[in-house]
């Protein structure tokens, strides 16, 4: 009985719905948890970094190459779609505040484990996401700056939080390598990672609540885009990877970094800089990627 207490609460799909459902059920607590959000996010971004650290250690080849298809899959491919699909079919001004930080945003932290675990090419999906992670530092305010109304943003502020939560992850985790502190908290890095983007999903959820349930037909071109991000443009990278006799395991890291952004952080630089309205759409593509990761597991097990 304990240990399917102890899976259940380890199950990826199981913390989220219940996050969900917790939003839409109980959402008076969101107003203390969005304050919590930032936090989070650096905690979450500090492991991420710590388990990258851990798997680059002893790599003796130049990671340039990697680091830049990391970038190109990420912001070139998946960004481009993000942004070019939500020009045809957002029209809601917030809402397409919260596409264009999403597409800002570099590769969910997720890609390195799930590479690893579905048999692809770990080093180049770790390599991928860190390229990506240092280049956001540069993309998220040109990215905002050039396709956001300078007038109703802080570009500074986006600057300051985007490097913050980026930067700070960065020096805490050479910290942590100094003192040895990763290889005690290693096991239960994956329960704490999922647990705080369930208290980001819950806060995203229960701040729109009204919306959700009282006008669910806004949020269809949200999670169209989100199903062709994910599930249509896997199959075409993967298709195209195939054409050009790319190896499956480094074909299988190229679909993840791009089909996969870090959701988390764009709900919570949208919360921060703009509205609750603006950080919706990241929350519809964090449901969407528990159903496409899923999908993709089913996939790696019965191919």
């Amino acid at each position: 009985m304990v240990a399917k207490v102890r899976a259940l609460l380890h199950n990826r799909n199981f913390i989220l719905l219940s996050a969900i459902t917790a939003g839409l059920l109980f959402d008076h607590a969101a107003q203390w948890t969005r304050v919590l959000v930032l936090p989070t996010l650096t905690l979450i971004l500090t492991l991420a970094v710590a388990g990258f650290s851990g798997k680059v250690h002893g790599y003796r080849r130049s990671p340039l190459v990697p680091a830049l298809v990391g970038v190109f899959m990420n912001y070139v491919i998946l960004g481009n779609f993000i942004v070019g699909s939500s020009a045809f079919l957002i029209h809601d001004e917030k809402l397409w505040i919260g596409f264009i930080i999403m597409a800002a945003v570099p590769p969910a932290v997720a890609v390195a484990p799930l590479a690893s675990s579905w048999g692809g090419n770990e080093i180049y999906a770790v390599m991928g996401a860190i390229g990506a992670y240092i280049g956001a530092l540069v993309i998220i305010p040109v990215i905002a700056s050039g396709l956001l109304d300078m007038h109703s943003i802080d570009i500074t502020k986006l600057f300051v939080i985007a490097t913050a939560l980026i930067a700070l992850p960065l020096i805490l985790c050479k910290i942590i390598a100094r003192k040895r502190s990763h290889e005690k908290i290693e096991h239960i890095e994956g329960i704490i990672i999922k647990w705080c983007y369930s208290l980001i999903l819950y806060t995203v959820v229960a701040l729109n609540r009204e919306t959700i349930i009282g006008q669910p037909s806004s949020l269809f071109p949200v999670a169209a885009i989100a199903l062709t991000s994910t599930f249509l443009l896997g199959f075409l990278i993967e298709w195209i990877g195939t054409l050009l006799r790319i190896s499956k395991d480094k074909l299988t890291s190229l679909c993840l970094l791009g089909t996969l952004k870090n959701y988390g952080l764009a709900a919570g630089l949208a919360l921060s800089l703009f509205s609750k309205e603006s950080a919706l759409p990241a929350a519809v593509f964090m449901i969407i990627m528990m159903i496409y990761i899923a999908w993709l597991d089913f996939k790696m097990r019965w191919a």
